[in-house]
């Protein structure tokens, strides 16, 4: 569940394009004890000949070549609210895959910071799981490094970043 944005003008096929992509699943956990939100970056829908297409972000990018936007998840949770109502909202994935630690902790800073916005706005989030502990296979390859946790591939040894222990010391009533 990504922070989908419509361009201006291309309303009219927002729901066109996130329904069937997330939206219809999270229409099925309305009224669950909670649905769960992974959400990466944004993606701005725009209009091409009467259908919605994606705009590629022109800013900096991840190792995943997702555009860098920490302010997705509370876009991804305000979209989300809206869709399943009272049923509380659990964020089960939040990362970047980057070799850059320090970009790794200023982009989950500011995700927080967006998450903490959402809470403050009424959004009922329960929880939040960053995602990953350590690096590991993601989709077909070990170049894309989510994990707080850096691993040899040589020698399987495992390496605290300093996002580690910088996400360890965030205390929760902070993000409420």
């Amino acid at each position: 569940m990504q922070d989908c944005q419509p361009e201006p003008g291309a309303e009219s096929v927002f729901a066109t394009y996130v329904h069937p992509r997330d939206e219809v699943f999270a229409e099925a956990a309305r009224g669950n004890h909670w649905v769960g939100v992974q959400t990466y970056t944004r993606i701005r829908v725009g209009i091409a000949d009467g259908r919605p297409v994606e705009i590629a972000g022109a800013g900096p990018k991840s190792l995943t070549g997702w555009e860098y936007y920490p302010d997705a998840l509370g876009g991804a949770l305000r979209r989300i609210a809206g869709v399943v109502s009272e049923t509380a909202i659990i964020v089960t994935e939040i990362g970047i895959a980057t070799d850059d630690d320090h970009q790794r902790i200023e982009y989950t800073r500011a995700a927080l910071a967006s998450m903490q916005e959402a809470i403050g706005d009424g959004i009922d989030v329960r929880g939040y799981l960053h995602w990953s502990l350590v690096d590991n296979y993601e989709w077909g390859d070990y170049r894309p490094t989510f994990g707080l946790v850096a691993v040899d591939r040589s020698s399987f040894e495992r390496t605290p970043r300093p996002s580690l222990r910088w996400l360890g010391a965030q205390h929760p009533s902070r993000h409420r």
